[in-house]
């Protein structure tokens, strides 16, 4: 069992940067692929990026490519989500998650074994 944290959303403005952090308790983190998602109101849970077991691999949805960076501290057990350039369409609730042996490729939401509580971001223009 992997249990998944994650921290640092809130209210900026457009144009402005936040990072995200997923901290994961339970089991050694380097096990697993991480990955990002975020679901808006009204809207289906969307792929935002994943990351391989080492971090040498990672895979960005279009939406998001070139804005936001994913990165991986194993020793602490810990995912982070950078997010530059904010915009009003990236409003949403972030979610972690967490898939056992695989990432930094296109997930599913039905490929996630574990997802964290969620984080609210939101961007006003």
């Amino acid at each position: 069992q992997v249990q998944l944290v994650e921290s640092g959303g809130g209210l900026v403005q457009a144009g402005d940067s936040l990072r995200l952090s997923c901290a994961a308790s339970g089991r050694t983190l380097s096990a697993y692929g991480m990955g990002w998602f975020r679901q808006a109101p009204g809207k289906a849970r969307e792929f935002v990026g994943s990351i391989s077991l080492g971090g040498t691999r990672i895979y960005y949805a279009d939406s998001v490519k070139g804005r936001f960076t994913i990165s991986r501290d194993n020793a602490k057990n810990t995912v982070y989500l950078q997010m530059n350039g904010l915009q009003s369409a990236d409003t949403a609730v972030y979610y972690c998650a967490a898939r056992l042996g695989t990432g930094g490729t296109y997930w599913r939401p039905d490929e996630v074994q574990y997802w964290g509580q969620g984080t609210q971001v939101t961007v006003s223009s």
